[in-house]
């Protein structure tokens, strides 16, 4: 049985503790700085760590699993296995094959990674407060205010830690400085009402509108995405929609139709929808968390696909834009 949005937690990972004064703590996987491709301007994107999908092609696993998790860099590794002398679990286990870890015994503590000489080990994930979050964010301030950008919140999926991110919006609204929602759209429903009246815009994915597809590809159901969306759009923010463009996948003239089709029918009105093109390059991270990469091999769809996707988008009655490196034409030949 799948399980519902509301069980879908991030494990190991407290959203209730410390009063709503930025003592909330949450558990991130980055803090990207000058991002230009999560919304509007210049913007800071917190990552948060848990996500419900498991997406064939997601470009941050590391993002997937809501527990800290190492990664292993075997070009920086020097041997010195002071690591294996750290971990109080007897996790690491070094050989000439490489680096093994005992994933089920990791528990995330980080001393392998404070004690490794060469930076050849980290741990993916970290727990920060709301206040600390914001003071990051807010070093780019100028930036937001020069050029129309804010915080963007992403993951992972926000709505799995709704309190913590409530209060880093409350936090950065107080401020002055405006607040964006990346939701995949799989989100219980308290959750998302909850972190709509903070946001200012929203951006949120629809991949797949074939149900049994969409289960396949992304381990839920669509049903619960397409009742979030509906909210989404009726809570009046501008909203934004984006689609990974995978060859195979969802890169069909009929998904896209079908996507075009619901925004134009369901959630007008939207602001904007990107298409995204399929990018290979993060086989190493699934490498380095012992994840199994499906589309290993998979090539980069071509400029001239992604453009005629582009034109059947164009139906929705929105602002269209497609991105990503795409092949070139002698690629196919």
């Amino acid at each position: 049985m799948r399980s519902s949005p509301e069980s879908r937690t991030s494990s190991n990972v407290s959203d209730s503790a410390g009063a709503d004064n930025g003592g909330r703590t949450g558990r991130i996987f980055n803090i990207q700085r000058f991002s230009i491709e999560d919304g509007p301007g210049i913007r800071t994107t917190v990552f948060m760590k848990g996500c419900p999908l498991s997406c064939v092609w997601c470009h941050n696993p590391e993002g997937i699993a809501g527990r800290k998790q190492l990664m292993w860099f075997d070009v920086r590794c020097i041997g010195a296995r002071d690591c294996l002398k750290a971990c109080p679990v007897g996790a690491l286990e070094l050989s000439s094959d490489g680096m093994k870890i005992d994933r089920e015994a990791c528990d995330g503590c980080g001393l392998c990674q404070a004690a490794c000489p060469a930076g050849a080990i980290e741990v993916v994930g970290r727990d920060i407060t709301a206040q600390a979050a914001f003071e990051e964010v807010a070093r780019d301030e100028a930036f937001y205010r020069n050029s129309g950008g804010g915080l963007t919140v992403s993951g992972g999926e926000p709505t799995m830690q709704p309190a913590f991110v409530a209060e880093l919006m409350r936090l950065c609204r107080d401020a002055g400085i405006p607040t964006a929602l990346d939701t995949c759209g799989y989100c219980a429903g308290d959750a998302l009402e909850r972190l709509l009246p903070l946001s200012d815009m929203v951006l949120v994915d629809l991949k797949v509108m074939d149900e049994a597809r969409h289960l396949e590809l992304t381990g839920v159901d669509l049903a619960t995405v397409l009742a979030s969306a509906r909210t989404i759009a009726a809570a009046g923010k501008p909203v934004w929609v984006r689609t990974p463009v995978i060859g195979g996948r969802t890169d069909s003239e009929e998904n896209i139709a079908a996507i075009a089709e619901f925004i134009r029918s369901e959630m007008q009105p939207v602001v904007r929808w990107d298409l995204l093109a399929f990018n290979n390059t993060c086989g190493s991270k699934y490498a380095r968390l012992d994840m199994p990469w499906e589309l290993e091999g998979t090539g980069l769809i071509e400029k001239q696909h992604m453009e005629a996707l582009a034109a059947v988008a164009g139906s929705a009655g929105c602002e269209v834009h497609w991105a990503g490196v795409t092949a070139r034409e002698s690629d196919g030949d």
